[in-house]
C-alpha cells in the first residue's frame, strides 16, 4: 500500500519570514516568487522597486504588468488586516497613480474583505483591488511550500483583463512586429542556421535558445521608451555571470559590441544588455531594425557560445 504524507499548514508566518521588510518582501520580489502571485491574481507582474519612495513613506513593492504600462503596488502583512495597513494601501495607490492594487496578508478580517469589495465597486473599472492571503503547507520534514490565495478581486475581471488583452492596440503592434521580423529574419540564411522559429505572442519580449539550459538571448521591444533590448539572461546563475564577466574584454572584442553588465545581485536573473533607440511607430523604419537585431543576435551567439 502507498504511504502518503498528510499535508499541515504552518500557522505562524514569521517562523519562515521573521520581518516583512527584511525577510517577506526581498523574498516575494524575486522572480520565481513574484511568478506565484502573478498566477493568483492572472496577471504578468515586473517588480521594478522595493521600499518605493510615496512621500515619507515606502510602499513594499513597486511594479508594473508585463508589457503594458499599468502600475501595481503590493503592501505586504504578515498578520491580520487592520485599519492601518488599509489607509497606507490608499495613499501608496494615490501617490504612484497605481491601476493594480495588491494587498497580501495572513488573514483577511471579514470587515476589510468588505472594505476592498466597496473599493472595486465604487472606483474605476481600470482599477482593480486584490486581497491576498498567503498560506504556507508542509509535508513532514519538507521544505514549506507557498501558496497564495485571491480573497477578493475586481467584478468581472477575468473578462476585463482578456477584453484588454485582445483590444490593446500596443500589444497587437507588438504582435505584428514580431511575425514581421521572423519572416525577414529567417530569410537570412545565417540566421535560420542558428535560431528556431518561435511563435509570436503578445508578450514585449521574444526568447532564443543558443544551446545552454543557463542562459538564452531574449529581445525585447520596450515601446513606452522607444527601445529596442538584445541581451544575454542569465537565468539563476550568478557564478556563470561572473564568469562571463571576468573575461568582458575578450567577450566584447570578439563581438565587436560593448555591453550592459547587469548582475542584478538582488535578484535571480541577470542580465547582459545591448539596446537600440528607435520608432516602433514607424513601419518604414522596421526593416533597418530586423537588421540591426540579426546582427547582434549572431554575434551575440558567436561571442558567448563558446563561453558557455
Amino acid at each position: 500500500m502507498v504511504s502518503l504524507g498528510k499535508l499541515v499548514e504552518i500557522k505562524d508566518l514569521r517562523t519562515v519570514w521573521p520581518h516583512e521588510a527584511l525577510d517577506f518582501t526581498p523574498w516575494l520580489s524575486q522572480d520565481d516568487n513574484i511568478a506565484l502571485l502573478a498566477d493568483a491574481v492572472g496577471l504578468d507582474i515586473t517588480v521594478d522597486e522595493t521600499e518605493s519612495a510615496v512621500g515619507d513613506f515606502n510602499v513594499d513593492i513597486y511594479a508594473s504588468e508585463t508589457g503594458t504600462d499599468r502600475k501595481i503596488i503590493i503592501e505586504n502583512q504578515l498578520e491580520d488586516t487592520n485599519h492601518d495597513h488599509l489607509g497606507k494601501l490608499i495613499t501608496y495607490a494615490s501617490g504612484k497613480s497605481a491601476d493594480v492594487i495588491i494587498w497580501v496578508v495572513k488573514h483577511a478580517r471579514e470587515e476589510h474583505r468588505a472594505a476592498v469589495e466597496w473599493l472595486n465597486n465604487h472606483t474605476d473599472e481600470k482599477i482593480g483591488f486584490f486581497l491576498c492571503e498567503i498560506k504556507l503547507y508542509q509535508i513532514g520534514n519538507s521544505q514549506p511550500a507557498v501558496k497564495f490565495e485571491v480573497i477578493e478581486k475586481p467584478n468581472d475581471w477575468a473578462k476585463e483583463v482578456k477584453k484588454n488583452e485582445t483590444g490593446n492596440s500596443t500589444q497587437q503592434q507588438r504582435y505584428d512586429y514580431w511575425v514581421a521580423f521572423q519572416d525577414y529574419a529567417f530569410q537570412n540564411v545565417q540566421f535560420a542556421k542558428n535560431f528556431n522559429r518561435r511563435k509570436p505572442s503578445l508578450d514585449h519580449w521574444m526568447n532564443f535558445s543558443i544551446g545552454s539550459s543557463a542562459c538564452h538571448i531574449a529581445v525585447s521591444q520596450i515601446q513606452k521608451r522607444n527601445e529596442l533590448y538584445v541581451e544575454l539572461y542569465i537565468s539563476e546563475d550568478k557564478e556563470l555571470f561572473h564568469s562571463l564577466f571576468q573575461q568582458k574584454d575578450s567577450i566584447e572584442a570578439d563581438a565587436g559590441l560593448t555591453f550592459e553588465w547587469r548582475e542584478l545581485p538582488e535578484r535571480k536573473a541577470s542580465r547582459i544588455v545591448l539596446s537600440k533607440n528607435v520608432s516602433f511607430e514607424d513601419k518604414g523604419q522596421w526593416t533597418a531594425q530586423f537588421d540591426w537585431l540579426i546582427d547582434v543576435m549572431l554575434k551575440m551567439k558567436q561571442a558567448f557560445k563558446k563561453h558557455l
